[in-house]
């Protein structure tokens, strides 16, 4: 049974059953992916799944049931296992299903080529060849990718909405190991492009020249440093503290910019956007989760903050209207808040090397490890172990490791003395997040 016969029987299952508010969220995913190793394919994977979840309002209650089986039977008792759960909730909590009235974003349709599984299968191997080719001191260990996915997502319910979006993409990424006596280093590159237009030369040689550059490391002294944050490790320590930006984290006492809106939080170079419509990255959705229209959001505006991340239960109890981000992490879970391409906007400050020169002296960090032990969500507080290059007299002199800097993010963004142009975005799963490099004024440095 397709979708809209799908949602015929689940029409047709909810009516009988009485109910006048409900919904039927789906996706379906096609996944196509390939990695060598050792000079060989060693894993090659296609999958497709689908599945649906089904909401509904019962004795003032939401109710959820989800499936991956498409038969009128299904319906049916997807119908009913909504309402008993629904039955089973205790929460008074205001329940919504949005109704018909918003403007959704015309997206233009992405012009993304699907590869053919020989395409994959000698890409990824050409590109590995090409790590070798690259470097002498490059060895077995490193390895290549390639993926290309389509992804399908629609929602309709009982008060007017029947909506679909559908999106493609293709990534190409390298992970180069290097020798050098008895020590080794790594380093990856990924890309997110049309398959037919990765650049493979420059995909290897970034990840090679980025594992070379830290041979020869050292640590540095303990003190209080000016540190230049790569673009790449700016995105990491968004992607690690965006929660403090959802209203249903602050509304559970789980951030402390409950109530800042309209506050300075962060240095006036700051800027930070959730686009749901951003063109360099595949995330790009007209409506969200709950069939809310998406919107670009300024979440801190030169330092201010404008607003928290809302969906509908949260702006409800904070009496504002949702942001858009009522998104599930899959068809089955519940709604939730989460960002689209949250990101740090450009701030004028020009390259990584402009930055490094009006720095003088200081610390370029480009690794941060211990995320998930080091850094705490709900405080902001972080430890983190590092590594990096010493910058003196304005440029790069050498690889430094072994230590670790310290702070707290809400302090940090106040502390964000230059942003570069040099934005770039991560690689994407359900949400994405991208910086440019910045520099940050006095971070506290443990080291030999």
């Amino acid at each position: 049974m397709n979708y809209n016969d799908f949602k015929n029987s689940i029409i047709k299952s909810a009516t009988a059953k009485g109910l006048t508010e409900y919904e039927l969220y789906y996706t379906e995913s096609e996944n196509i992916s390939a990695e060598a190793l050792m000079h060989e394919i060693n894993e090659f994977s296609t999958s497709s799944n689908a599945g649906a979840c089904f909401r509904c309002i019962y004795q003032g209650r939401m109710g959820y049931a989800s499936t991956e089986l498409f038969t009128e039977a299904e319906a049916e008792r997807l119908v009913e296992a909504a309402m008993e759960n629904a039955a089973a909730i205790e929460s008074e909590d205001t329940v919504f299903i949005h109704g018909a009235g918003d403007t959704y974003e015309k997206l233009e349709a992405t012009e993304t080529t699907e590869p053919s599984s020989t395409e994959m299968i000698e890409s990824t191997l050409h590109l590995l060849e090409k790590l070798y080719a690259n470097d002498m001191r490059v060895i077995d260990g490193s390895q290549t990718f390639t993926g290309y996915g389509r992804q399908r997502i629609a929602l309709y319910n009982s008060k007017g909405l029947d909506l679909e979006h559908a999106f493609d993409y293709s990534q190409m990424g390298a992970v180069a190991v290097v020798k050098d006596g008895e020590d080794m280093f790594n380093s990856y590159c990924v890309k997110t492009d049309d398959f037919t237009k990765f650049d493979m030369d420059d995909i290897a040689a970034k990840a090679v020249e980025d594992a070379v550059a830290q041979i020869g490391k050292d640590s540095v002294d303990s003190g209080v440093y000016n540190i230049v944050l790569s673009n790449k490790m700016m995105a990491t320590m968004l992607r690690t503290f965006f929660e403090v930006f959802s209203a249903e984290q602050a509304q559970r006492g789980l951030s402390l910019l409950a109530g800042k809106e309209g506050e300075a939080i962060a240095s006036e170079r700051v800027t930070i956007v959730d686009d749901p419509f951003c063109k360099d990255t595949f995330i790009r959705m007209p409506f969200d989760g709950e069939g809310v229209a998406t919107r670009r959001n300024h979440v801190i505006e030169q330092g201010k903050l404008c607003t928290l991340l809302h969906n509908l239960a949260t702006a409800h109890k904070a009496g504002v209207a949702s942001t858009g981000n009522g998104r599930k992490a899959g068809y089955a879970a519940a709604v939730s808040v989460l960002p689209y391409n949250f990101y740090l906007e450009k701030g004028g400050a020009g390259s990584k090397e402009d930055i490094f020169a009006k720095v003088g002296e200081g610390i370029y960090v480009t690794a941060l490890n211990g995320l998930h032990a080091g850094a705490n969500a709900v405080t902001g507080d972080f430890s983190l172990a590092a590594e990096g290059f010493l910058i003196s007299g304005g440029e790069i002199r050498h690889a430094v490791k072994n230590f670790t800097v310290s702070g707290n993010f809400y302090e940090m963004l106040r502390k964000i003395a230059l942003v570069g142009d040099d934005l770039e975005f991560s690689s994407p799963s359900s949400c994405c997040f991208g910086a440019p490099t910045v520099m940050v004024e006095e971070i506290s440095v443990a080291g030999k």
